[in-house]
């Protein structure tokens, strides 16, 4: 049989096919555009997204033997707020998750409503991106249009349905609204209170791995495809990659080192650390994770490679490191603000410890050793909720580079394992859709099956002891630099 996972992303919709056996057939994008009316606003047409998923499936499905596909899933762009009238038409432009409209709402939520009850409610605290104050925001300054929701959906939900006419979520999408009771899986009456929102407006919730149902005769007969193909709930886009990389099960990890930066640590129990330095969600195999989110990670690379020393050669620039675990510069990787740990707007990127006698090749290397420092800074709240962790996947483009691999596993004292595919959420949505259909008799199992490594970076002892010094030292820096960022916003 043939399973499609599509990945409904902010620029474009990935559409992949895979079969049986998890062998990538063929995979499709198709590009659509992305609106800002004002500064710091982000929104996108949802039509859009369903548009583009339409030609985009046509044209992965051509030439394929349609009558073996069997399941349609998501991996998806979260906390993006579509909303639906009685007819069940979009309302409105969807505000996306890097939307900064809601900071007003955030200090609402997060200091009058306060922290510790957003958490108890929740498991989480409110980020501007955050679905709940977007609906606030709507409330306060569109209320006419607050008065006509019928349904309040996420992206790929909306894709959901109108293939299968169910309105429908999953619990990992559903986490990273500020509005879903994570340790009961099950949306938080007293948040729906909060934002004036009943019950009977949201979408009913589905593990990532079940059907909502089948596609919509019309759908079937456009493209050429049974009418009895599974429509799977899916999972956020984060969740998603992490079931494409095998992060299932407990105790699993995965670094991204991708524009930004993303630690993903799965877990059989729930559990929220103090300060909810990390996002604590429901996973897509049934059970939860964790999250560190780091705003700019191989993109710290990027600038100071492109924009600094105006080179496009990484790897010869990386050659002329040499002393690992010896550097006396360090670099804070902050260049947009943090998130995980932190969550600190503020925040800068800073150098520090120069000399002399400092070198390109040491400012290259902190920048690399100061993503891979404040990466292990999300680990480090996830250990203190005694959570171990001996390995981790890594992914995205930063993580092509060797000395950066070398670098992470001697940093964070853990085995590095590269991975085979990296097609992430398109790739975890095509697995969702095989657990549903029965091809696998769990998200845990089609990981194992699917999910190949091919190379693995040992951490060194000798090489983790100078680290774990270094680290010592990074760790303190941002607290003794916050007052300055607060002087320089």
């Amino acid at each position: 049989m043939l399973y499609v996972g599509v990945d409904l992303g902010t620029s474009a919709v990935k559409l992949l096919l895979m079969d049986a056996e998890g062998g990538i057939r063929k995979i499709v994008s198709r590009e659509y555009p992305i609106y800002f009316p004002q500064p710091g606003w982000s929104e996108q047409n949802p039509e859009d997204w369903f548009a583009q998923t339409m030609e985009g499936l046509k044209e992965l499905l051509d030439g394929c033997d349609k009558s073996q596909v069997a399941g349609i899933s998501f991996g998806g762009q979260m906390h993006g707020l579509v909303i639906l009238d009685k007819d069940d038409q979009v309302i409105r432009p969807a505000l996306l998750w890097n939307d900064g409209r809601t900071y007003e709402e955030c200090d609402y939520l997060n200091n009058v409503i306060g922290k510790e009850t957003l958490s108890r409610y929740t498991a989480n605290i409110s980020f501007t991106g955050f679905t709940a104050p977007k609906l606030l925001w709507v409330k306060n300054k569109e209320p006419e249009n607050f008065a006509r929701i019928e349904k309040i959906m996420l992206p790929k939900d909306y894709i959901a349905y109108r293939l299968s006419g169910v309105h429908c979520t999953d619990v990992s999408d559903a986490s990273g609204m500020l509005l879903f009771d994570v340790e009961h899986r099950c949306w938080s009456p007293e948040m729906l209170d909060i934002c004036g929102v009943r019950p009977e407006q949201m979408a009913k919730i589905y593990e990532s791995y079940e059907a909502v149902g089948t596609v919509l005769p019309s759908i079937a007969a456009e493209l050429g495809i049974s009418e009895q193909v599974k429509v799977v709930a899916g999972a956020g886009d984060n969740a998603a990659a992490a079931v494409g990389t095998g992060t299932v099960g407990d105790g699993m990890c995965n670094i991204s080192l991708g524009t930004s930066g993303t630690i993903f640590i799965s877990s059989e129990k729930f559990g929220v650390d103090k300060n909810n330095a990390l996002h604590a969600f429901a996973h897509a195999d049934g059970h939860y994770h964790l999250m560190g989110c780091m705003l700019s990670a191989a993109s710290c690379n990027k600038w100071w490679m492109d924009g600094i020393v105006g080179t496009k050669d990484y790897a010869a620039e990386q050659k002329a490191i040499e002393k690992l675990g010896e550097n006396h510069v360090f670099f804070l990787p902050y260049l947009m603000g943090e998130r995980s740990p932190h969550n600190d707007p503020n925040a800068r990127g800073t150098f520090i410890g120069m000399t002399m006698d400092t070198s390109r090749a040491d400012m290259t290397q902190a920048v690399l050793e100061g993503v891979a420092f404040a990466l292990r800074d999300s680990l480090e709240v996830a250990r203190s909720l005694g959570i171990r962790i001996e390995r981790t996947k890594i992914c995205g483009g930063g993580a092509k580079s060797p000395l950066w691999r070398r670098i992470i596993a001697n940093v964070m004292n853990l085995k590095v394992d590269g991975i085979e595919s990296e097609e992430g959420p398109a790739l975890g949505g095509a697995m969702l859709a095989a657990v549903a259909c029965g091809e696998f008799a769990s998200v845990e199992e089609a990981a194992a099956k699917i999910v190949k490594i091919t190379g693995t970076v040992e951490p060194e002892p000798e090489l983790v002891e100078k680290y774990e010094a270094r680290y010592e030292q990074f760790r303190q820096i941002y607290p003794a630099c916050r007052p300055l960022f607060e002087i320089l916003k």
